[in-house]
């Protein structure tokens, strides 16, 4: 099954948390802390896997995490890292955040390897904290939170020439004579239900990589038919190939074609129906003239192929009449766009970072809230995540993880706000469960 958009969550492993421990050894004097560094979370990282061609893996999977760095350990011990987590998707593919659109990576071109969410740092063991004045601390680093994202996966497909159309035109069939690729290939609609590529090799040693894009229909931007779900694969396209019924086979008339298809692609992106385009007017061999000379409608009959020439020439759009069944026209059309593609710019289009996960950690979104109780004027509380976090490692119990304590709070601003609400000396500062005396 073909999937080309997935909306996952990624996260990151937590860091271990450090250890508090004190050397307790027979015939060892002041042994002191040995608490150890807690390990490092493991990484989310994104890799290019050629082998792939489709995004199933993640269609019916939600999330996906690395594992949390273990806690540190007695005697010095370093916890071990969190294990990587390694998702392979196809080349071209871009990763976006799923609120915003933004992008995080497009996997193109030499983008082959990733690191989109870096796991959390291990916290440090209490031996880190020893001072002279301060030999036996009692208190430890927590490790890094881990980092978590909502993100869109889109497969962009990854080739020079892109053959669009309506359906049943016979683009499955050129694109299996003129490469290696072996489409589905059968006379009725949307036989092609996802973009097949093939290589394109010439003579002179040049080549080029063509897809076959899902036919288009009318109303196919607005999503109507299978087009709309595709024309993100045109996308990356430096020429585009248009295919059209010149035998007018299913009764539609080719130059019409011509010009809706366009309207469908400037309906979607403006961009996508100024790139250079050429038109294979296939099918001639099932042309027919008509014995009397004229169209049902009582018009003179013009041969198809020279409409075309006759509405796009002035427009600077070649027209080559072919037959994808019998191979007639094929070497001068392809030959022709590979000469168009040496003129273009080879590098592949790469969509520019727009998000950058690492400005956005999460410690840095941790909030707390400062309120006078209303019915004692001495009681201020205080509330939230941060408060959470640094009582979740925090010894406060002991005098010196209690200073440790006063530090948090005057560094990260809560002293002051606490000031700006009055408090003074002999107050009473609540943090949940736990009640301590203010003094400045």
């Amino acid at each position: 099954m073909f999937a080309d958009r997935a909306k996952i969550i990624v996260r990151s492993g937590k860091g271990g948390d450090g250890h508090v421990s004190f050397r307790r050894e027979k015939f060892v004097a002041s042994g002191g802390p040995d608490g150890g560094d807690g390990g490092k979370g493991g990484d989310v990282v994104f890799d290019v896997d050629d082998g792939l061609n489709t995004l199933i893996d993640y269609r019916h999977r939600r999330k996906f995490s690395a594992t949390d760095g273990e806690p540190g350990g007695k005697k010095r011990c370093h916890g071990a890292d969190g294990q990587d987590l390694i998702l392979r998707v196809p080349a071209g593919t871009v990763i976006r955040l799923a609120e915003t659109g933004e992008v995080i990576a497009d996997m193109s071109g030499e983008n082959r390897r990733q690191v989109i969410l870096k796991g959390g740092r291990g916290g440090n063991g209490n031996m880190h904290y020893a001072t002279s004045t301060m030999q036996a601390p009692e208190y430890a680093q927590p490790g890094q939170e881990a980092r978590e994202l909502e993100i869109k996966l889109e497969l962009k497909t990854i080739a020079d020439v892109g053959l669009i159309g309506y359906p049943n035109v016979g683009k499955s069939t050129l694109l299996s004579h003129i490469s290696n690729a072996k489409p589905k290939i059968a006379n009725y609609h949307f036989t092609t239900l996802n973009p097949e590529l093939g290589v394109v090799d010439l003579e002179d040693g040049s080549g080029f990589v063509a897809a076959d894009i899902p036919g288009l229909i009318e109303g196919a931007s607005q999503g109507a038919g299978l087009g709309h779900e595709f024309l993100r694969h045109i996308d990356r396209c430096k020429v585009l190939i248009h295919v059209v019924d010149a035998a007018s086979t299913e009764g539609r008339d080719p130059v019409e074609d011509v010009y809706r298809i366009d309207q469908e692609l400037a309906a979607y992106d403006v961009a996508l129906s100024e790139k250079p385009q050429v038109i294979a007017a296939n099918k001639i061999d099932s042309i027919t003239i008509p014995e009397d000379g004229k169209n049902p409608d009582g018009t003179a009959w013009e041969n198809p192929v020279s409409r075309l020439k006759r509405e796009f020439g002035p427009k600077d759009i070649a027209v080559f009449p072919i037959s994808a069944v019998t191979g007639e026209g094929l070497k001068d059309l392809i030959y022709y766009v590979s000469s168009m593609l040496r003129k273009l710019p080879k590098e592949t289009k790469v969509y520019e970072q727009e998000y950058f996960p690492e400005e956005h950690l999460p410690g840095n979104k941790l909030s707390f809230t400062c309120w006078k109780d209303a019915k004692d004027p001495h009681l201020f509380h205080v509330e939230g995540p941060k408060i959470d976090k640094m009582l979740g490692y925090t010894n406060l119990e002991s005098e010196k993880g209690f200073r440790f304590f006063q530090n948090f709070l005057k560094d990260n601003g809560i002293l002051k706000e606490l000031e700006k609400l009055g408090i003074e000396d002999g107050d009473t500062v609540k943090l949940y469960e736990l009640h301590f005396e203010y003094y400045k």
